[in-house]
């Protein structure tokens, strides 16, 4: 014997008024907040994405802005050191990360005041010191290539790149335990 399930009537489904949108905003912010901080291009791009209503939008970001939920320039500050130092990124990179957050070209030059030419040839040290083990055998030519290479797309320049190259790579051959 085969027991039949009553099917609930279809208005058994509603679950209530649809929620109101600044409120579905807001959850939306404070959850993308929680996280870590975000750019507030980067967080219209998200509400536009879940289809909160521009206006709606726009009255949030600015009252997040208004008491510092929301800082373009405390975010590009910190994301400029956190890429800098994790990631040996230089200015040129980090620009343009910067602007593909939606940050104002201004705050980003201020934030990249913050690493020097002599931070930027470190980094690439750092990097090519990193990756040396993974060129050892190979010919020279091709060494260079490769680090001068991953050196451009973090965003160092050949001048710098080549310098570093050839210095670390000189010490490399002179005294075998280099630091790799």
């Amino acid at each position: 014997m085969t027991r039949r399930t009553q099917r609930p009537p279809a208005d058994a489904d509603d679950l209530g008024p649809e929620p109101d949108p600044e409120s579905v905003a807001r959850t939306i912010l404070l959850d993308q907040l929680t996280a870590q901080a975000k750019s507030r291009h980067d967080l219209a791009a998200k509400l536009a994405q879940r289809e909160v209503p521009a206006d709606v939008a726009t009255k949030l970001l600015d009252r997040f802005e208004q008491v510092g939920l929301i800082d373009d320039e405390a975010f590009a500050r910190s994301w400029v050191e956190q890429r800098h130092r994790g990631k040996g990124l230089a200015r040129r990179a980090l620009a343009h990360e910067l602007r593909r957050k939606g940050i104002d070209d201004e705050v980003a030059a201020e934030a990249l005041e913050e690493v020097d030419t002599d931070d930027e040839v470190e980094a690439a040290r750092q990097l090519v010191r990193k990756k040396l083990r993974s060129v050892q055998g190979l010919d020279e030519q091709k060494a260079v290539r490769r680090l001068v290479g991953m050196l451009a797309r973090k965003g160092h320049s050949s001048g710098i790149a080549f310098r570093v190259v050839r210095e670390e790579l000189g010490a490399d051959l002179r005294d075998p335990e280099h630091d790799t």
